[in-house]
C-alpha cells in the first residue's frame, strides 16, 4: 500500500448484509440499497460491483444517479432529493425514478417536450418528519394529477420515519404509518395502485414487518452499521431475528515520523496537552481535512499492532499525534487503524462517534471522498 491514509472495503460484507436484513422476516419483495453520499463515504464506485443482491439502488440527486449510469448501472435508480425542474426531462432520458412531493414539479413535468420514455415519479407523503413530502390530504390530487398527465407514471408511494431508530417507544412511528396506510386507502378506493410501496429504512426493515410493503430501502445496514444502540436494543426485546451486521469499511493511516519528547512538552497547537514523561510521540498524516475531527484532539486513540495509542494535543489539518511510549515496537511506516480491528480490539464507527460528538453515519460520511478505497477479500487486494 503506497498510499498515507486510505479505506479499506470487506468485499463480501455488502451482499452478506443485504440478505441478513432480509432474512429478519423473510422478507421476498425488492431490495433496494441506498448509495447516495458517495456510498456512505465507503466509495460509490467500488460499492457497485459488492451490492448484486440489491434489486434497486437510491441515491440523493440527479448528479449521483448520472454517475451511476456513466459506471454502467443498468438496475432501477431513485433520487430520493429535489431534481431541478430545468433537469427533469435530463433525469427522465436516464430512465431516472424521481420523487413528487408538491404540484410544482407536476406542472413542470406536464411542459416536457413528448418523449418516448415515460417519466417515473415516486410520492412522497408526509407523515411526520416535516423534510420532503406531500400532506396527506393533498396527496390523492397529486396521485390523481399524476395519473391524468400524458407520459407520466405514478411507480411509487413512500414515506419516510421520524425517530423509529432512536427510541424504544415506537408510538410515534406506528402514527406514522397508519397516516400513510390512510392516504394508500384512500389512493385504492380512486383505482390508483403504483407498483412499488415502500417505507421501510434499516430500523424498520429489522423491527417491525408491517413497513415492508412492496420494497426495502437499506442504507446504514448495507454498510454493517447499525442504525443506533436503540434499534438493536428494540430487536432483542421484541424476538425478532437479530441480523448479524458485519462492518464494510476500516480506515487506515501510517506512522509517518516518531520522536522523543521530553517530559513538561506541549504537544500541537495551543499547547493543549503537556506531556507527563519523557514519551515516544508518532505523527500520522491524517487530519480534520481528512474528516478525522478536531474534537479527536486528547478524546481519542488508534491502534497499532493491536495496542491503543492515545491521541495527543489538538488535531491538524493534515497530521496528528499519538503517544507509543509503551508500544515499544512501533516503527516509521508501520500500519495504524484510526476505525475497524487490530488484534484483538476495535475502534467502531460508533465508538468513533461518541468521540467526535456525533452518530456513526456522520463518522463515514465525513471521510474524505479523495482518499482511495482499496476493497479486500480477506488479506486480498482485489480492486
Amino acid at each position: 500500500m503506497s498510499s498515507l491514509v486510505w479505506v479499506e472495503l470487506n468485499a463480501e460484507n455488502p451482499d452478506h448484509n443485504l440478505v441478513e436484513i432480509r432474512r429478519s422476516h423473510a422478507f421476498q419483495g425488492l431490495h433496494c440499497a441506498v448509495v447516495k453520499s458517495n456510498a456512505y463515504g465507503h466509495g460509490i464506485r467500488e460499492m457497485l460491483p459488492l451490492i448484486g443482491k440489491a434489486d434497486w439502488l437510491a441515491v440523493n440527486s440527479l448528479e449521483e444517479g448520472l454517475e451511476l449510469r456513466s459506471l454502467g448501472e443498468t438496475r432501477p435508480i431513485l433520487l430520493l432529493g429535489h431534481v431541478p425542474l430545468d433537469k427533469l426531462d435530463q433525469a427522465r432520458q436516464a430512465d431516472l425514478r424521481l420523487i413528487i412531493a408538491n404540484f410544482e414539479t407536476l406542472d413542470a413535468v406536464r411542459k416536457l417536450p413528448p418523449s418516448r420514455k415515460q417519466i417515473l415519479l415516486h410520492m412522497k407523503v408526509e407523515t411526520g418528519t416535516w423534510r420532503q413530502g406531500v400532506l396527506p390530504s393533498d396527496a390523492p390530487a397529486l396521485a390523481s394529477g399524476i395519473a391524468e398527465t400524458p407520459g407520466a407514471f405514478l411507480d411509487g408511494v413512500y414515506t419516510h420515519f421520524a425517530n423509529i431508530e432512536d427510541t424504544l417507544s415506537h408510538e410515534y412511528a406506528q402514527m406514522q404509518l397508519d397516516i400513510f396506510t390512510g392516504v394508500l386507502l384512500e389512493l385504492r378506493e380512486k383505482g390508483l395502485t403504483p407498483p412499488v410501496i415502500h417505507a421501510s429504512c434499516t430500523a424498520a426493515a429489522i423491527l417491525f414487518s408491517k413497513t415492508h410493503f412492496s420494497m426495502l430501502r437499506t442504507g446504514i445496514g448495507l454498510y454493517g452499521l447499525w442504525p443506533s444502540r436503540e434499534t438493536r436494543l428494540s430487536a432483542e426485546s421484541l424476538g425478532v431475528s437479530v441480523p448479524d451486521l458485519r462492518p464494510v469499511l476500516t480506515w487506515k493511516t501510517r506512522i509517518v515520523q516518531i520522536k522523543e519528547v521530553p517530559e513538561g512538552s506541549y504537544i500541537g497547537y495551543g499547547c493543549t496537552y503537556r506531556t507527563t514523561r519523557k514519551s515516544r510521540i508518532a505523527i500520522l498524516p491524517v487530519g480534520y481535512a481528512d474528516g478525522y475531527r478536531r474534537s479527536l484532539g486528547n478524546a481519542g486513540w488508534v491502534l497499532i499492532s493491536g495496542r491503543r495509542a492515545p491521541v495527543l494535543g489538538r488535531i491538524c489539518m493534515n497530521l496528528c499525534m499519538v503517544d507509543v511510549t509503551d508500544i515499544n515496537n512501533a516503527m516509521l511506516e508501520d500500519e495504524v487503524v484510526l476505525l475497524g480491528r487490530s488484534g484483538g480490539e476495535e475502534i467502531t464507527a460508533e465508538l468513533l462517534g461518541q468521540w467526535m460528538g456525533t452518530i456513526n453515519y456522520e463518522v463515514v460520511t465525513g471521510i474524505s471522498p479523495l482518499l482511495p478505497r482499496i476493497v479486500m477479500k480477506g488479506a486480498r487486494c482485489v480492486h
